[in-house]
């Protein structure tokens, strides 16, 4: 297209001339469109989208791919983790529960020794109390056999001095033991 300058063109000669139209130029001519320079422009996108692609988008793409790659392990390792933590949860609870188990099984034993101990000192007291009793009995027998004794020695003491008191005369050793044998024997058979 040839244009005039426009400071001193007139309105005629803005409007292209079709002689001047290239001849081959046809529908691309006709939309106002250069096909050389939509070519060399073609070219230059093809170029810069390749050099984009090769520096930009491939390595992008390709980090891309590492994340999701790298998200999915991370989300699987998660998965897992929380799969880990129920199980261990789950363990941690048997394992509680055990525990509560044995426990009550501890306590369970543990009173019912203790029941058996009680009952064993019990027995063991009762025993030990039968035996104070039976030689508290024993030393009560012998304390009545001595205190009986030495209430007959005084008893006979007794009867000599009132014999003596009665008779005003002393008796000499011989019958005075004589009189005490007897008395003595005769208190025997009342008592």
């Amino acid at each position: 297209m040839l244009f005039t300058p426009t400071a001193y063109a007139s309105p005629q000669e803005l409007v292209p001339r079709a002689s001047e139209a290239p001849a081959d130029s046809g529908v691309f001519a006709s939309l106002g469109i250069n096909a050389q320079s939509l070519v060399f422009q073609l070219i230059n996108f093809a170029i810069v989208a390749a050099i984009i692609w090769r520096l930009i988008l491939k390595p992008l793409t390709k980090k891309m791919a590492e994340r999701q790659k790298l998200i999915d392990e991370s989300l699987t390792n998660a998965k897992k983790v929380e799969t880990n933590l129920q199980r261990s949860e789950q363990k941690y609870q048997e394992r509680i529960d055990q525990a509560k188990v044995a426990a009550n099984k501890i306590l369970e034993k543990t009173t019912t020794e203790a029941d058996q101990l009680s009952a064993q000192l019990k027995e063991k007291a009762k025993k030990e109390i039968g035996l104070l009793v039976d030689q508290a009995k024993r030393n009560i027998k012998i304390e009545r056999a001595e205190m009986m004794a030495d209430i007959k020695t005084e008893a006979a003491n007794l009867v000599v001095a009132a014999v003596e008191k009665i008779l005003t005369e002393k008796v000499d050793s011989k019958k005075d033991k004589e009189l005490v044998e007897e008395m003595v024997a005769g208190l025997k058979l009342k008592i």
